[in-house]
Formats: structure tokens, C-alpha cells, sequence
């Protein structure tokens, strides 16, 4: 399989309003850790995710993360039945802790369908252009449920820019 950081992909672009710092950092990664409580408890996984700006009720852009999984995993099953509610973090694996750099969240997820999916599939399948290549991929993807995440808290951690160096986003109502 092609390495998921060997791609094009299009960044999430203005009018977003997170700041440009907590964009380029979402960019940068490909794999977010979301956390979620279901009746079993609290229990976190992975996915690959891409950046999207969506648009809002009002036709403004709104940030969003979108990950592909089935409603019949541990964490589908826990978004269907719930509110949605999800906290996630998205950092690359083997910083030094000088230059660690990551983002972390709150938001809501959503299953897409319909015309939102079909949108957002084209955002996820620029990010990662691997899945259209192949059509066993592909096909399995289709298949699979794909989720958008919107986040309404943001906070980036960069070490590089000192020690506990914090920029947050909140979303306004």
C-alpha cells in the first residue's frame, strides 16, 4: 500500500477562521486519535482524516476532519447511538518532546450521505489518491461509511515555538 503521507492533497482553505497555524498543522497530519464513550466506557482509536471546509447552515465555510469507518464498528455504533460528541488529538508519532507539535479537539460527528458524501468523498480521495488507484480500495471504501467531524474547539500544541506554546479556536454560535 502507498505510504498516506506520499500525496497530494487540497489544505482546508479561508473562509474557515482557525488560524493559519492550526490549519497548517492539520495539514501536516494524517492520522487523528478520536475518543469517544459508548455503554462500555471510554475507548479511542485511529483514523486517517482529511481537512474539508464545509458549508454551514448559512452557507459560510465551516471546518471539518472526514474519516471512513463502518456504523458497525465499536466507535460507528457509539456515534449512531449518541450525540456524536467526540474529542481527538492529531500529532505525528516520534517527536522530541522540544519540537512536539499537535492539535487537539472537541466537536461532533456526522454519518454523510447523499450529496455531503459525495462532496466530501472527493476531499478524502485527494488526500489520499491511493484509494481511487485501487479498485479493490475503492470499492471497499464505497461501501464503508464516510464521517465528517466538526470541530468546535481547537488547540495547538507547538513546542518549537517554546515550551507549552498554545494557540486555540473556538467556534462562535
Amino acid at each position: 500500500m502507498t505510504d498516506p503521507t506520499d500525496r497530494p492533497h487540497t489544505p482546508l482553505t479561508p473562509p474557515a477562521e482557525i488560524p493559519a497555524e492550526i490549519r497548517d498543522a492539520l495539514d501536516a497530519h494524517t492520522t487523528l486519535t478520536l475518543a469517544y464513550v459508548d455503554e462500555d466506557g471510554p475507548q479511542a482509536c485511529a483514523v486517517l482524516y482529511a481537512v474539508h471546509a464545509a458549508i454551514g447552515e448559512s452557507g459560510e465555510s465551516v471546518p471539518s476532519l472526514l474519516f471512513v469507518t463502518s456504523s458497525t464498528t465499536r466507535h460507528g455504533r457509539a456515534l449512531l447511538a449518541d450525540d456524536g460528541r467526540v474529542a481527538f488529538t492529531a500529532q505525528r508519532d516520534g517527536q522530541d518532546w522540544t519540537s512536539l507539535t499537535g492539535v487537539q479537539g472537541r466537536g461532533t460527528c456526522r454519518l454523510l450521505e447523499g450529496a455531503d458524501r459525495e462532496a466530501a468523498w472527493h476531499a478524502y480521495s485527494t488526500r489520499f489518491p491511493y484509494v481511487e488507484r485501487s479498485d479493490r480500495l475503492r470499492r471497499a471504501m464505497e461501501r464503508t461509511g464516510l464521517w465528517e467531524l466538526r470541530p468546535d474547539w481547537l488547540r495547538l500544541v507547538d513546542n518549537g515555538r517554546g515550551f507549552g506554546h498554545k494557540t486555540e479556536w473556538e467556534q462562535t454560535v
